[in-house]
């Protein structure tokens, strides 16, 4: 049966004594200090970026889980800390372009160290061509991203203890200024290693804890109120020793322990890939803190001798280059005379059908153009003899309206007189019988 669990990350004491850092000579109060550096780096370029708390939460996990794999000697922690930042804001649903991520970090850094506040270029001279010191440093954040993956397994969940406290202080009935210092113990936290030892309740305990003693507040304790939360007396009383060490330390400042150049401002060094994989060799790691100035010798002589040993083979293979091309030159300078010479006329009867083609090429674009000069002439003809049909039959169109018109005025006249003489014999006809009738009834008239 495989069981697979998405937040398991957690260590012990002994493994976080016997950390890769610690293999490579760093001892636990500069680990600490580094530590503490890089999450101040992350916080404060989550604010610059105006990123929400849960991003840079996320973020300084990201780094803690990094650095319990890895060594600091070996990966920049300020490198480590940009990227994580760019991955825990896509994690977070809240992505940043790498070009904004860079030149914040670019501007941390130069007013942390005092530098003259320089804008990064992006583009160099040249129109829409990125600047060589921009692109190196956006391929080692892709790199380094992808070391932090690899390393994580690509299980990059991750569980705050911010989202217990607001439940576990209503649980208890607590005043609300507790809440406000106990968020912010939590963020504090984030800063320790606290969060690889320990669940978000253990941690959401410990927090709610000190804010209560801070402000003097009294938690029940017959039944003990950590036991509601699946917490233990052990576990919440070494998370607020923790808490205390951390706000005795002094502010942390950059200790460079990384073995390459590792700043934003400048860009003099491009990592090798074969020489970070001679670091991560596990060879490395076994070695004691005692040899180290033998090793540190012995290495630098080996260095040195293949230093010279690569130099001789570059001048071996100039000696060879130049002999190669003094050889083909007197071979060039000894070739016959008549080879010379049908390569001469060889060229000249390439010349000559060259030209033959172009005159081919000229005669068949006269022809074209003749053709289509034919055709535009034709073309202009039949529209003429077009025009003229069409004014043609306009014309007799109009003949036949005439004619129409004129027939209808003659048919009018006729009608006008056949009437009028109708109406005349009717009244002569209508007259005639009256008068007959005025007869008949008055014959002595």
């Amino acid at each position: 049966m495989i069981y697979t669990a998405i937040d398991t990350f957690y260590l012990t004491d002994e493994q976080l004594q016997n950390s890769p850092s610690r293999k490579d000579g760093i001892d636990e109060a500069t680990e600490t200090t580094i530590r503490i550096y890089g999450c101040d780096l992350i916080q404060e370029s989550g604010i610059l970026l105006r990123l929400p708390q849960a991003v840079m939460a996320t973020g300084q996990v990201l780094f803690h889980r990094f650095y319990c794999k890895k060594s600091f000697a070996r990966f920049s922690v300020k490198r480590v800390a940009a990227s994580c930042v760019w991955l825990a804001s896509k994690l977070e649903e809240s992505p940043r372009k790498a070009k904004h991520v860079l030149i914040v970090f670019h501007r941390m850094e130069c007013r942390r160290e005092n530098l003259p506040i320089e804008h990064l270029d992006v583009f160099s001279k040249v129109k829409d061509v990125l600047s060589k010191k921009y692109s190196d440093l956006k391929n080692d954040l892709i790199r380094t991203e992808r070391h932090l993956l690899k390393e994580m397994g690509f299980i990059c969940h991750v569980e705050h203890p911010h989202k217990f406290i607001s439940n576990y202080l209503a649980t208890l009935g607590t005043p609300p200024e507790l809440r406000q210092e106990a968020w912010n113990l939590a963020n504090d936290s984030l800063r320790t290693t606290l969060c690889v030892r320990f669940k978000s309740e253990v941690v959401a305990c410990g927090v709610v804890y000190a804010a209560a003693r801070r402000f003097q507040v009294p938690l029940p304790e017959n039944p003990p109120w950590w036991l509601v939360f699946d917490a233990d007396q052990a576990g919440i009383e070494e998370v607020c020793r923790v808490l205390a060490h951390l706000y005795s330390l002094p502010k942390a400042q950059y200790i460079p322990v990384y073995r390459d150049n590792d700043s934003f401002t400048s860009r003099n060094k491009t990592p090798d890939p074969q020489a970070q994989l001679r670091k991560e060799s596990p060879l490395n790691g076994n070695i004691n803190d005692t040899n180290t100035p033998k090793a540190n010798s012995d290495a630098s002589s080996s260095k040195d001798a293949l230093i010279k040993a690569a130099l001789d083979k570059l001048k071996e293979s100039k000696k060879n280059d130049d002999d190669a091309k003094s050889v083909a030159a007197e071979g060039d300078a000894k070739e016959d005379p008549g080879e010379k010479a049908k390569d001469e006329n060889k060229s000249d009867a390439n010349l000559e059908r060259n030209r033959d083609r172009e005159r081919e090429r000229s005669k068949a674009r006269e022809r074209d153009s003749r053709g289509r000069d034919s055709d535009r002439d034709g073309r202009g003809r039949d529209s003429d003899r077009d025009r003229e049909r069409g004014r043609e039959l306009e014309r007799e169109r109009e003949k036949e309206r005439r004619h129409r018109s004129k027939d209808k005025g003659s048919g009018h006249s006729e009608k006008s007189r056949h009437h009028s003489s109708r109406d005349r014999s009717e009244y002569h006809s209508l007259h005639s019988s009256r008068e007959k009738d005025r007869h008949r009834h008055h014959p002595y008239s």
